[in-house]
């Protein structure tokens, strides 16, 4: 929910990490994005929010977020733009960098970020 009009917003969220001794299942991901988009925030937030806990909670080297998202407040409110998306990319640690950074982004499609 955007923190700002107090609307939802929906989407996907692409998640990539490096870890070091931890590796978690694929529901513990889903359900770390889950859980960190139940408040009120921005997207920008959601996904360094998301590498952060990947960081701290896994142990994670890095980790890559990228968040395509539609908004309510720009379909229904001022723009009315009903197919406009939202594209954020966060990364941290080792995949902030290049080339990891770029391999990556091409294995999510390339089109993002």
């Amino acid at each position: 929910m955007c923190e700002h009009h107090l609307l939802p917003f929906s989407g996907v969220a692409h998640v990539a990490y490096v870890p070091t001794s931890t590796v978690l299942g694929l529901g513990h991901i889903a359900r770390l994005v889950d859980v960190v988009a139940s408040r009120p925030q921005v997207q920008e937030r959601l996904g360094l929010d998301v590498c952060d806990a990947l960081n701290r909670g896994a142990d994670a080297a890095g980790a890559l977020v990228v968040i395509d998202a539609r908004h309510e407040c720009v379909s229904s409110r001022g723009a009315r733009q009903s197919t406009a998306t939202t594209v954020t990319v966060s990364a941290t640690g080792v995949c902030a960098d290049e080339p990891l950074k770029s391999s990556l982004m091409a294995l999510i499609g390339g089109g993002h970020g």
